[in-house]
């Protein structure tokens, strides 16, 4: 794995995914991209791994967008190219397991989208988000102008968007930007705490909620009611439920194999 990400296997079944560009902020390079993708798709198939929580090291950033030299010099072909090529955002929002992000400092531009393209964001009382593109006389390119309006709505998007300013944590909780704002020396044991709970969860009915949640946002209600009906039948078939039904009638823990 390359040095600029750090990928732990912790217990509970999480694995912990840091961006290890501290010096730089933890900026998105090309190289951090394509680090990302190739531990997604190792950890895709690992059934030791249920959930995955993604930060970045050090206490300044969770990640401050994207390394402004690799703007240097690209045609608009080359930026494209590169952007579907390596679209980690696409990618982590549609990983087959619960993401959480555990924002720690800055996440800014491309970040704050990677942020956006997890499931739940947890933020450190420190951290500032926002997207400052404009400021480059570009716009968000990994996703911001998309996402964004559908978790704080399209005038706190366009006003953040446009402005390029920055929020601090405590008004990124209230307008929906982050799920759950806590002290920072308290953001990985909060954050942690919450994955280990996901992860003692069936992780077939885990996916399941996700694609449903996530089909919500390209489906009619009517479609979407549908998929999730055909969802919630499928898991009948499963150990998992059976276990669960089981757990739950003779008050006792359930223990979920994702068969």
């Amino acid at each position: 794995m390359s040095d600029v990400l750090k990928v732990e296997k912790l217990d509970g079944g999480v694995a912990l995914l840091t961006v290890n560009r501290p010096d730089k902020m933890n900026a998105l390079n090309g190289e951090v991209r394509c680090a990302l993708l190739g531990a997604l798709d190792e950890l895709r198939d690992d059934d030791d791994v249920r959930v995955v929580v993604l930060t970045g090291a050090g206490e300044k950033a969770f990640i401050a967008g994207a390394d402004i030299k690799e703007f240097e010099g690209k045609t608009p072909a080359q930026q494209h190219r590169a952007m579907v090529r390596g679209n980690i955002y696409s990618a982590m929002e549609t990983f087959p397991k619960p993401v959480i992000a555990m924002i720690n400092g800055y996440c800014l531009g491309g970040g704050c989208e990677l942020s956006m393209a997890c499931d739940i964001r947890v933020a450190s009382d420190r951290a500032r988000l926002g997207q400052p593109e404009i400021n480059l006389g570009i716009i968000p390119g990994g996703g911001g102008t998309q996402r964004l309006p559908r978790l704080v709505g399209e005038g706190r998007a366009l006003k953040l968007i446009l402005s390029g300013e920055m929020v601090g944590a405590e008004e990124a909780g209230r307008i929906g930007l982050v799920d759950e704002v806590v002290p920072a020396d308290q953001l990985r044991e909060r954050t942690l705490e919450l994955a280990r709970e996901m992860a003692s969860k069936g992780p077939i009915a885990l996916q399941a909620a996700k694609e449903c949640v996530l089909a919500s946002r390209r489906m009619p209600l009517d479609e979407g009611l549908k998929f999730e009906r055909g969802w919630f039948a499928l898991l009948f078939s499963t150990k998992d439920m059976e276990e669960g039904v089981d757990a739950f009638l003779n008050k006792r823990e359930a223990h979920f194999t994702g068969e």
